[in-house]
């Protein structure tokens, strides 16, 4: 997407590699809205640590940056010798892969990387296949959003009021974004329309992610509170609701995404409102059988206990205790939404609902 910074405006990937210095650059969220830098890290473990410290988020974008953060490992060995080249992968992949658990991306990502790999005779060339695989995954990342924009776009008509919650725009993913395509696309068609943003506790994505793109973008938008959309719901204010995923299961269509969904999706199941899920391929789990098997990753209490924040003199990030000091917190980032609340999943291939994931399950790209 376009993004000004100090009006000058040129179009940015979330994340992106520089095969001369080894590095993965990523847009460093955490400083969102108030500063705007590109972070290079350097070695695939310093990738994991931007991983887990959200310097990077949203689940495509992590895949992405895992999928680099592989062929990083992979042009960072120095040896010939094939069998411990695939060891020091190995732990390259557990490494990466540990850093966020809930999200599936970004182990889809590092399979299809490594499996191009194979094909590989000597190290060398297995290096080239490493980052060509990568570099596929992230443009077909894009890909994939911009073909969600396609098929969801019909669902934003003129003054359609949308709720999104947490960020899965296109800091999300490599660019475009899932919930934001039809947004854009709707956009580009001459809509008119209304977005409130959820805030997104603890981390507060959907304030400073999802509305700073929007913004960026000029879409007419709202911040709200988390829990005054069951309000604006009652009230008649919402037409539709618009989110992403971290892990679908295609054999059950439950859907784990960032705390509260679960929440929202209640919510508008009982005021009639269609809820929609936007995920590209990457997405999709055709392995597990429950979403009480989703690993739900618990992040740090601070989180919960206070906020970041800029002073408006100096402009210095800084962090905020809001909590009793002698309180402790629960901190779960992500819950899951049962099929039966879900309207609908929007995919490269098309709107299904979650019962049909699965007899579709070769269309939408499981390869077993």
């Amino acid at each position: 997407m376009n993004v000004t910074v100090n009006r000058r405006t040129r179009h940015y990937r979330t994340v992106t590699f520089d095969a001369r210095r080894n590095e993965v650059l990523l847009i460093d969220q955490r400083l969102l809205p108030h500063q705007f830098k590109i972070a290079a890290q350097a070695g695939y473990r310093a990738t994991a640590r931007a991983i887990q410290e959200m310097v990077v988020r949203g689940a495509g974008a992590i895949g992405a940056t895992a999928a680099y953060g592989l062929a990083q490992a992979a042009l960072g060995f120095g040896g010939r010798d094939l069998s411990k080249f695939a060891r020091y992968i190995e732990a390259a992949f557990q490494t990466l892969q540990s850093a966020r658990p809930t999200a599936v991306d970004p182990v889809n990502a590092m399979t299809a990387v490594r499996a191009a790999m194979q094909a590989g005779q000597t190290v060398a060339e297995q290096q080239a296949l490493a980052l060509a695989a990568a570099e596929q995954f992230a443009q077909e990342d894009v890909r994939h959003c911009e073909e969600i924009g396609r098929h969801g776009a019909r669902l934003i008509r003129q003054n359609t009021r949308v709720l999104t919650h947490c960020n899965a725009g296109w800091l999300a993913f490599v660019d475009i974004g899932t919930a934001t395509a039809p947004l854009y696309a709707a956009q580009k068609a001459g809509r008119q329309f209304h977005v409130y943003c959820d805030e997104t506790r603890p981390r507060s994505q959907g304030a400073t992610l999802t509305a700073w793109e929007l913004a960026q973008q000029k879409i007419a938008h709202q911040i709200i509170a988390d829990n005054a959309a069951g309000h604006l719901m009652q009230r008649g204010e919402i037409d539709l609701v618009i989110v992403g995923s971290d892990r679908t299961l295609g054999r059950t269509g439950e859907v784990a995404n960032k705390i509260g969904t679960y929440t929202t999706a209640v919510l508008a199941r009982r005021h009639g409102i269609p809820f929609y899920v936007a995920i590209p391929l990457s997405t999709l789990d055709w392995k597990m059988r429950s979403g009480r098997d989703i690993p739900i990753e618990e992040r740090s209490q601070s989180e919960v206990l206070g906020a970041w924040g800029r002073r408006a003199k100096t402009r210095v990030l800084v962090y905020v205790r809001v909590a009793n000091p002698a309180s402790t917190a629960r901190n779960p980032g992500f819950d899951v939404t049962p099929p039966e609340l879900i309207t609908g999943l929007i995919t490269p291939r098309g709107i299904f609902k979650p019962a049909d994931l699965w007899p579709n399950r070769h269309r939408l790209g499981d390869k077993r």
